[in-house]
């Protein structure tokens, strides 16, 4: 078996610490480094600048996910504003895909890279994929390898898989193992008990962070900043 390279880095640490911030509203895991956020169109008109700066103690925004596409038609109608305006603020800038195994793959694929244009430093290409819409397993693999391909080939660069513990699990398994993935795993006191390696923990979804008027996603990367160069596009 071919073990991924991102494997050695992302070892488990001590028990998961977490410490409540009334300033971001929850409990936040200090035990990992470098924190982030993902957005959609629901966050409203954000303010990066703000999101940049705010500070609480070591814990600041470093990184940011932005909804791109839906689907075969649909794209995010604050993405280019959100993609402008966080890279602005000197954010790492990460770009996701909400995919439906019911949808050309291709085609979706095509949506995705007709609104996003990554650039050297940005984070990879991410599938979020989520729900099953009545598909067995196997047409859900059989489209998302597609969709990754896609990208793998548009971008030059391994995807990111972002879902939760249950639905990898049930319909993704270890076909997928050789991408990085991002896992949601929110309000619970540990980390995500998933059997592979993630280098994405979204955490909460009822965040608070200045320039965000919206409850927002919190998420944290498993790794360093060496680590997460190593990650993003060259």
């Amino acid at each position: 078996m071919v073990v991924p390279f991102w494997y050695f880095w992302f070892r488990d640490e001590d028990e998961v610490r977490f410490v409540r911030y009334d300033e971001f509203g929850i409990d936040m895991p200090v035990n990992y480094k470098i924190h982030g956020i993902d957005v959609s169109k629901f966050q409203k008109n954000i303010n990066w600048k703000a999101v940049r700066q705010m500070k609480v103690d070591k814990i600041r925004m470093s990184f940011a996910f932005i909804k791109a596409t839906e689907g075969i038609t649909r794209q995010d109608e604050a993405f280019q504003r959100n993609w402008d305006n966080a890279g602005k603020a000197g954010m790492i800038r990460g770009a996701y895909h909400f995919f439906y195994s019911t949808r050309d793959p291709i085609k979706q694929a095509i949506n995705f890279q007709n609104v996003v244009n990554l650039q050297s430093g940005d984070l990879p290409p991410v599938l979020d994929i989520e729900t099953s819409n009545n598909q067995p397993a196997a047409v859900i693999r059989s489209t998302a390898r597609i969709w990754l391909e896609e990208m793998e080939k548009a971008y030059k660069v391994k995807p990111i898989i972002y879902t939760n513990i249950h639905f990898y699990e049930t319909y993704l398994g270890d076909e997928f193992d050789d991408y990085p993935l991002w896992i949601a795993h929110y309000y619970q006191k540990e980390r995500p008990a998933s059997k592979r390696s993630w280098i994405f923990w979204q955490h909460s979804d009822i965040g608070r962070v200045n320039g965000i008027r919206t409850t927002v996603d919190f998420n944290v990367f498993k790794g360093d900043s060496a680590a997460l160069a190593k990650i993003l596009i060259p």
